[in-house]
Order: structure tokens, then C-alpha cells, then sequence
């Protein structure tokens, strides 16, 4: 569960701020010296799992893939994955589309937290003047199954936003109909997340995150990156670069996977490194489940 307070209404969005020309971060933003990126430099040259659905041999896929799941790694990207670099482009449009809204509009379709509404256009705020927040805005909604999915939530601009991303759901994470893969995760039991993060332009990002070092408490998540740099993830003391690959799908070994394992441990991932100029977003949707708030 997520410790920030989050609210619906005077909320100042991270993009707002952003836009409004500020050249010297609120407080709250500002990470301690050995959190700060430039003090926590990643090591180049290492690559994390890359691995082909393509591939003939289903004994080596299996092999690849378990390997990669393990306490070795917990972290891979997937090629040759059957969902259409055009389907992958039109999400990432969809969500863009939405940050580029209207204060005003983005506004219509905010959270609310207090009231138990975590699904909506949200923001993470400070319990106290100690605490510090990531730079980013997000869009959460629930994806799946269908008799829990609430479409009122959902934005409404771009009009393609419901038809792409349901279509992602279909044939990029397997959810169709008559799905194996549905099947073999829990069938109707499986819940899915829908979550969007916005990483506005920085002014001072070598002072920032846009998101903390975290484990994810679902059994898996797929993100989908764009081509801002920035991903990083833990191995072995170090932070790694996660090179970005245009047609990959990433996936991140949650919790509830890891703790099965015989190591019992989780797999760390950073992610908004990133330079002043950047505005970033990506996809992350996390399956399946207990249903988790936003973290």
C-alpha cells in the first residue's frame, strides 16, 4: 500500500509545476545525497535477459525463460512476442494523448483516495515535510476481468483510448476469450491493473526520481517502455542500465512469484533518470492476483 496521501482536488499536479518554468524544485521533491542519481551511478555493459517467444526448442524457451524468472535476474524483455509494433506505437499515443490534456480535463477524471477511489488520474503527495515524492503523475485503472472494470474510470480522450488498450489487453497480455494463457493463470480469477506514468521535464533532475527503487507486489508486471532513457534494476550490488529495445515488452517478477522461490527474494527496479529536456511515459500492467493499490 502505498504510504503517500493522495487527493482529488488542490492537488499540484508534477506536470503543472513542471510547465509553470520553475528553476528550483519544492522540497519535497529533493532526494538525500545517497539517493540522488548522480551519487548512485549504474553500470553500463551489463544486459539483462533478452529472450525470442520465437524460439523453435520449447524445452530451451522454458529453460530461458525459468532462468531468467529466477533470484538470478527476476527481470527480462521478450521479443517476437505476437503484438504488433502498430498496437504498441497506439498505446503509447493513447497515454500520451491524455498528459496532454487541460488541467482542467485531466482534473475530471482525478482520484480519489480518501473516499477508496484509487482508479483515476492520480498523484502522490507528502504525509510530512520529511517525506519525499517520486516526479511523476499517473493514470490507474483495473483492466480485467470484465465484471470489475469500471469504464466510467477510464479516460476519454483520445476516443481510440478504450479500444486500444483493450485490445493490448486481447493480444498483447493473452486475455482473449479462449486464451491458454488465461487459463493457465487463474482464468476469471486473474485481476489486471492498467497503470501510466508521466515524467514531466525536470529543471534539477540530477536531484530527482520519477520512481523510487521498488519490488512489485503483483505476481508479474509487463511494462512497456518508450524511448526515454532511465530503467534501471538491481543485480548484485549494482544498479544496471536496462537498455531500451523498440519492439520489447519487459517483464518484472513480482512478489508473489519470488516468494515461491527457494531464494525468497525480490527484484529491485528504478526507473526516471532522465535529463531536463525528457517528458517520459510507460505502461505498466500488473497481473495477476490479489488486486494491490497503486504503489
Amino acid at each position: 500500500m502505498s504510504t503517500a496521501v493522495e487527493q482529488s482536488m488542490g492537488v499540484e499536479r508534477v506536470q503543472s509545476s513542471a510547465f509553470k518554468g520553475i528553476s528550483e524544485l519544492p522540497a519535497h521533491f529533493v532526494r538525500s545525497e545517497n539517493e540522488r542519481p548522480e551519487n548512485s551511478k549504474a553500470v553500463e555493459g551489463i544486459k539483462v535477459p533478452v529472450i525470442s517467444l520465437c524460439q523453435p526448442n520449447r524445452d530451451v524457451l522454458v529453460h530461458e525463460i525459468s532462468k531468467a524468472s529466477s533470484s538470478e535476474w527476476g527481470f527480462f524483455a521478450i521479443t517476437n512476442h505476437g503484438v504488433s509494433q502498430s498496437l504498441l506505437d497506439q498505446l503509447r499515443y493513447v497515454g500520451n494523448e491524455f498528459f496532454k490534456l487541460s488541467a482542467e480535463e485531466k482534473e475530471k477524471h482525478a482520484n480519489n483516495p480518501s473516499s477508496g477511489t484509487f482508479e483515476g488520474y492520480g498523484t502522490k503527495l507528502v504525509r510530512n515535510n520529511d517525506e519525499k515524492v517520486e516526479w511523476q503523475d499517473y493514470y490507474f485503472h483495473l483492466m480485467y476481468p470484465p465484471s470489475k472494470v469500471n469504464h466510467q474510470t477510464w479516460p476519454k480522450h483520445p476516443p481510440s483510448y478504450r479500444e486500444v488498450t483493450e485490445e493490448y489487453t486481447k493480444e498483447g497480455l493473452g486475455l482473449e476469450e479462449k486464451s491458454s494463457l488465461k487459463s493457465k493463470l487463474g482464468g476469471e480469477e486473474i485481476e489486471l491493473e492498467l497503470k501510466i506514468n508521466m515524467y514531466p521535464p525536470c529543471p534539477q533532475p540530477q536531484l530527482v526520481l520519477g520512481v523510487e527503487p521498488h519490488t512489485d507486489m503483483s505476481a508479474l508486471t509487463v511494462l512497456v517502455p518508450n524511448d526515454v532513457p532511465g530503467l534501471q534494476l538491481w543485480k548484485d550490488g549494482n544498479w544496471i542500465v536496462v537498455d531500451y529495445l523498440p519492439d520489447a515488452l519487459y517483464v518484472h517478477i513480482g512478489d508473489q512469484i519470488e516468494e515461491l522461490g527457494e531464494q525468497g527474494t525480490s527484484t529491485y527496479v528504478m526507473g526516471g533518470i532522465f535529463d531536463a529536456a525528457t517528458r517520459g511515459c510507460d505502461w505498466t500492467s500488473p497481473f495477476p492476483g490479489e488486486r494491490s493499490e497503486p504503489v
